[in-house]
């Protein structure tokens, strides 16, 4: 009787692990040529059966393969098809005569030993159009963080015709793109949280206007666009003549309100209370910071200095990038940009008079503006706490003998001497 099997196809035993990845060997057509009429897919051959990945292609930008095509200039996601050692690729809507198509292949083809490419590969041909020789550089950054902003996606819109071509940014936000046609480009920098290689609503972006012949972007901040105006999320008591304003969204750096833009009233009968600054924490920590007592930093000094006398020099240990004879890492390029202010969502105001324990507080600002510099009216009302007396000390502690109230024994009192013994008898 025959029994049904399965059978998995693997290396032979013995033989050495493969960690190679898999290697391009081919691709179709030929990068920068002039095709009139195309109709074929485009096609990138390895030289072993690569992995489909473990979400499908459905159209939706989401399948594994469709992660890692960029095909421009469409507004839709390409059909991208496995065929054990090729990938196919084509646009949805067909090639459309005398276009500039650039089909870009990112890092990440693995195999079945799931052997990761590095490195990705670009194609460029013409389905009529002349081919251009124009290439922009530049780098995104994300002004949340003040770095730049690895694997952001780039996208240059043609402002003739409203073309979108994507690249990505490599792992510290810089790029080179290339070739695109002249003429002035919009370019995007892009905080592609969802990886579908598209700029969806509700991610951080930005833009920069490129005129004809510029082809240097410089950077681009990526940031979140909002349309409304930022509101207060919470109201806490900083100590007892500050406040603390916590908002919905990130503010205009380079914005400073006046101090009339803030109101603060005494619930419930609206009294205005004196404000005399709102400010970032670092602008008012230099304001209103308090001052350290010159004894204490010279002792911490002194101490100080004993402390590294006395401190073993510690072995040289190489970085990371410099171990196995790698090239060194490149930390400039990972270090805080400073070419803009950090963003923050934090206002701390200034009071003319102390706060009230336990009484209500309503707090307005007005003008206030976003990282989008879109102005609106914020307020919130907050209660100060009132703070629990502490426990007096002096009370005596209850009894810890059995019953209450039942005096403890003294145990320090001198216990009579024993009586004398009585006299002999006759």
């Amino acid at each position: 009787m025959w029994l049904p099997a399965c059978a998995r196809i693997g290396d032979p035993p013995g033989g050495p692990q493969d960690k190679r990845p898999p290697a391009l060997v081919a691709t179709y057509p030929e990068s920068t040529a002039v095709l009139p009429g195309f109709k074929d897919n485009v096609e990138f051959q390895f030289d072993e059966t690569v992995s489909e990945g473990n979400s499908p292609n459905f159209g939706l930008g989401t399948g594994e393969l469709e992660k890692l095509v960029l095909l421009s200039p469409t507004k839709r996601v390409p059909v991208v098809r496995w065929h054990r050692s090729r990938i196919t690729v084509r646009p949805r809507e067909g090639w459309l005569p005398n276009r500039v198509y650039r089909v870009e292949l990112l890092p990440g083809v693995v195999d079945l030993r799931q052997n990761r490419t590095k490195t990705g590969t670009t194609l460029t041909f013409s389905t009529g159009a002349p081919l251009p020789t124009r290439t922009i550089k530049g780098r995104v950054v994300d002004w949340s963080t003040n770095r730049g902003a690895p694997q952001a996606l780039v996208e240059a819109v043609i402002e003739a015709d409203s073309l979108v071509y994507r690249t990505r940014a490599d792992s510290a936000g810089f790029f080179s793109f290339g070739p695109l046609p002249l003429g002035p480009l919009l370019v995007y920098g892009v905080l592609d949280a969802n990886h579908n290689n598209r700029r969806d609503n509700r991610e951080p972006f930005d833009t920069l206007r490129l005129v004809s012949g510029q082809d240097s972007v410089g950077e681009v901040w990526a940031f979140r666009h909002d349309s409304t105006g930022p509101r207060i999320q919470t109201i806490a008591m900083n100590d007892s003549v500050s406040i603390s304003l916590t908002f919905t969204m990130s503010l205009n750096p380079y914005q400073r309100l006046p101090k009339d833009s803030v109101r603060v009233r005494v619930l419930p009968d609206s009294t205005d209370q004196p404000v005399v600054a709102i400010l970032p924490k670092e602008a008012y920590d230099s304001v209103f910071a308090p001052p350290t007592a010159g004894r204490d930093s010279l002792r911490a000094d002194s101490a100080r200095g004993v402390r590294d006398t006395l401190r073993r020099p510690r072995p040289f240990v190489a970085p990371p990038g410099r171990r196995r004879g790698l090239p060194p890492v490149d930390t400039i390029s990972m270090k805080p940009l400073t070419s803009r202010p950090q963003l923050y969502d934090r206002l701390l105001i200034r009071m003319g008079a102390a706060l009230v324990l336990g009484r209500n507080y309503r707090v307005e600002v007005k003008g206030l503006q976003n990282a989008n510099q879109v102005a609106g009216t914020a307020a919130l009302g907050f209660k100060v706490p009132e703070r629990k007396p502490p426990p007096d000390s002096t009370k005596a502690k209850a009894d810890s003998g059995k019953g209450k109230g039942r005096a403890r024994p003294d145990t320090t009192a001198r216990r009579p001497p024993p009586p004398p013994p009585p006299p002999p008898g006759p």
